[in-house]
């Protein structure tokens, strides 16, 4: 049912003081037979809902109980399907002598539903904000939804009206970059004051925002994207959901959310958990304080909460074969729960990954967070991936300044702390950091920190992530707003003038960078020896950064001269890596390179030499 039109029903609803199938709504609306875990939990909303007794007959599912919340309105029903077979069946509602039935289904798994393969080292991931990629269906830029919002391009913090049309329509350019997985901000429903453009204020957990398209096209991107041979990651938010959901107008329980009655604010102090002299007060407001004022913080430690938030994920995996998933917030939510949400995404689907944004400023704190770790107290995280927000807030400055490199020989030292390092996202910028170039180079002579740094990214252990527009050397800082770091990309939208998904839209420089990235790429994408080879470094010698990856015999050197003035580099030191070779391919002009007593390097100059 159409939301809006159900909204308005259950306003005449409530007024008419009756109810029945037609104005009853049930999350999640179907669910499969034949997953792993047997228990369903049913949300079911309408007017007085509580006073009805539930019943089911239906060969292979049974009843567990059903829990009326301290909203009238709520009924939550568990049910036990694990030996029933796909088709519908009546869920009856009874009310003294009153009585009416709802048809629920459970459809049949896809085959091989479960073996869906995550994310991992081979990977490459484009993160895409969609409403600020592309506009491929301008009709759904300014539809009726609940709450006012502006459509404003000229306005950083408005909606702009890029959608999932956009990304479909531009996939060949994804595709040609040479990327193997796309990871969209949110997509679900934020209808929220203002538009929420950014996706992280959900308002309806198993719908699509109608501004970026529909479930269904949302499925199709998925296909589509698949069809290339990439895979898709999922956007999604434990922690808290928009002021403007439903259940902040008919609030569920009182414990649903945290500090309902005396707004507190997060103290995003992340360090709590594992801080030894941290005190009752700062780590109640670190995991129970609200983000903001318009994202209310759930409370993860109610059963029915947790259980709702776990199932919803389930079914966005179940239903559209999406490839992986980026929790947001991580530390934020309880943690006990997201243990046994992991273990049970991972149950169902054991080839998949989760990757969780634990934004901790140095790498002992990442790896806290990552399953198999020794650093947290024998109490395992079970998730699979962490993201390296040190890498992010060195790598500006180490690839920008004369005498950097030395920063990001240090920072690879301490990635002995990770249990796992080839599930270690990494990234030079994201949808909330400031951008690597903080202005536009403008010639190709300006590009050595670009270069250098997408180079560094791609060729070490680890899971890369770009971000959109990083190939078309968009650059800003979030100091006037996060609006700036998320900018249109030119072309995207009916009537711009020019368009960066075209060379011919794009400068000199801006194409130099995107072919180099695009080289990169392409040759990263099935090289085993990048996925999964091991690492050996050297440290930094007349400003020249060099490391190998190996594996199987094979190897890859690269040598990075972080200094602005040509380099003659005595090979003496590096015997152990060339192993007696006197020449390398290098990847990025194709060229045979000696290697004799030294290696002449430009300024700022880059090889990358298969042995």
């Amino acid at each position: 049912m159409n939301r809006h039109l159900f909204l308005s029903l259950l306003v005449a609803l409530f007024a008419s003081g009756t109810l029945s199938a037609d104005n009853l709504k049930i999350e999640p609306a179907f669910w499969w037979s034949g997953m792993k875990n047997p228990e369903l939990q049913l949300m079911v909303y309408g007017k007085d809902i509580a006073g009805y007794l539930p019943s089911v007959k239906y060969p292979g599912v049974r009843l567990k109980n059903s829990v009326a919340l301290e909203s009238p309105n709520y009924l939550l029903i568990y049910l036990d399907v694990e030996n029933a077979k796909p088709g519908r069946f009546d869920i009856t509602f009874t009310k003294d002598k009153k009585s009416f039935n709802y048809s629920y289904e459970l459809k049949a798994r896809k085959p091989n539903a479960d073996r869906i393969k995550g994310f991992d080292s081979s990977d490459v991931l484009y993160l895409i904000m969609p409403d600020r990629f592309a506009n491929g269906d301008p009709s759904n830029d300014q539809i009726p939804m609940r709450t006012a919002y502006k459509v404003d391009r000229n306005s950083p913090n408005a909606r702009h009206g890029g959608d999932l049309a956009g990304i479909e329509q531009h996939l060949d350019y994804i595709e040609d970059l040479g990327v193997t997985a796309i990871w969209l901000n949110p997509v679900l429903e934020n209808d929220m004051e203002g538009g929420s453009y950014h996706g992280y204020a959900t308002t309806d957990y198993y719908r699509v925002d109608p501004r970026f398209g529909t479930n269904e096209d949302y499925v199709r991107l998925i296909e589509k994207t698949h069809e290339r041979g990439m895979r898709v990651v999922m956007d999604m938010i434990f922690n808290h959901c928009g002021s403007d959901h439903p259940w902040m107008k008919d609030i569920p329980s009182h414990d649903w959310f945290n500090h309902l009655d005396n707004y507190v604010q997060t103290n995003h102090d992340k360090e709590a958990y594992f801080d030894p002299y941290v005190s009752d007060y700062d780590k109640d407001a670190m995991l129970n304080g609200w983000f903001v004022p318009s994202m209310p913080d759930l409370n993860q430690r109610n059963p029915h909460v947790a259980k709702y938030l776990i199932q919803n994920s389930i079914w966005w995996i179940e239903y559209c074969g999406v490839d992986g998933i980026r929790q947001d917030t991580y530390p934020y939510a309880d943690a006990d729960m997201m243990r046994r949400w992991c273990t049970e995404v991972m149950n169902e689907y054991p080839e998949y990954n989760i990757v969780g944004e634990a934004w901790m400023n140095y790498t002992i704190g990442s790896a806290y967070w990552q399953k198999g770790s020794r650093l947290n107290f024998g109490q395992d995280t079970e998730l699979k991936s962490v993201m390296d927000f040190r890498l992010m807030g060195i790598a500006s400055k180490a690839f920008h300044a004369e005498g950097g490199l030395p920063m990001i020989f240090e920072h690879m030292c301490y990635d002995y702390v990770y249990p796992d390092i080839y599930n270690v996202l990494r990234f030079l910028e994201n949808h909330d950091t400031d951008r690597f170039l903080p202005s536009m180079p403008q010639t190709v002579d300006d590009l050595y920190a670009f270069k250098q740094g997408v180079t560094f990214l791609l060729t070490i252990p680890g899971i890369p992530q770009l971000y959109y527009g990083q190939e078309l050397l968009m650059n800003g800082t979030k100091e006037k707003g996060d609006g700036y770091i998320r900018l249109d990309v030119p072309g995207g939208w009916p009537g711009d003038k020019t368009s960066w998904f075209e060379a011919s839209g794009r400068s000199e420089t801006q194409n130099n960078a995107w072919n180099f990235l695009r080289t990169l790429l392409k040759w990263r994408k099935g090289n085993d020896i990048i996925a999964r080879g091991k690492m050996k470094h050297f440290m930094v010698n007349q400003g020249v950064y060099v490391y190998e990856r190996s594996l199987d015999g094979q190897s890859v050197l690269i040598f990075m001269n972080g200094s602005d003035k040509e380099v003659n580099l005595p090979l003496a030191r590096y015997a152990e890596v060339l192993r007696g070779k006197t020449s390398g391919r290098d990847v990025l002009t194709g060229k045979t390179i000696r290697l004799g007593e030294e290696l002449g390097m430009a300024a700022k100059g880059i090889y990358v030499l298969e042995m």
